[in-house]
């Protein structure tokens, strides 16, 4: 692999202390509040964007070391491929998580409904734009089968922890 470097442009704040228990996806953080705090250099890019009610925050799984091509997820008693997961423990360790974007304070954004461990790095965010980002066609493979109500509350637990 080629070797591609990202520099950090702030932090997530969040009340997930610890990987263990943390909601798995924002549909499963529904109400918990965070705030993302922007290096100052950036705040003049944060311009227009809280005409937005939602941010995707792209970050770097910190905690996530090593990966396995063959994973048991969190939705499912049985292995799938890598990249047909969402798990955390990837060649790459990038997250991303959609969010509900309440203000802009100078560089700080809060926002809730977040999936993320607290003092993760961030690495850029984007605007939601529901004319691009829903799909209302899509298949989503096997999830789809597992996906149920009662899934929203499903937590981590320590699968994915180095072994």
């Amino acid at each position: 692999m080629s070797e591609i470097t990202f520099q950090s442009i702030g932090t997530i704040h969040t009340p997930h202390k610890t990987r263990e228990n943390m909601p798995i996806q924002p549909l499963s953080a529904r109400g918990v509040k965070a705030r993302v705090e922007l290096n100052s250099e950036f705040t003049d890019g944060l311009r227009d964007l809280e005409s937005f009610s939602h941010v995707i925050l792209i970050y770097h799984l910190h905690k996530s070391e090593g990966y396995e091509l063959d994973v048991k997820p969190f939705m499912d008693d049985k292995t799938h491929g890598l990249f047909a997961t969402r798990a955390p423990r990837r060649p790459n360790a990038i997250g991303m998580s959609t969010v509900k974007l309440h203000s802009i304070e100078e560089n700080i954004l809060h926002v809730e409904d977040v999936d993320i461990l607290d003092g993760t790095p961030l690495l850029d965010i984007k605007p939601f734009f529901s004319k691009f980002d829903n799909r209302p066609d899509a298949v989503s493979g096997w999830l789809d089968e597992k996906w149920k109500e009662e899934n929203r509350g499903i937590k981590s637990d320590k699968r994915f922890n180095l072994k």
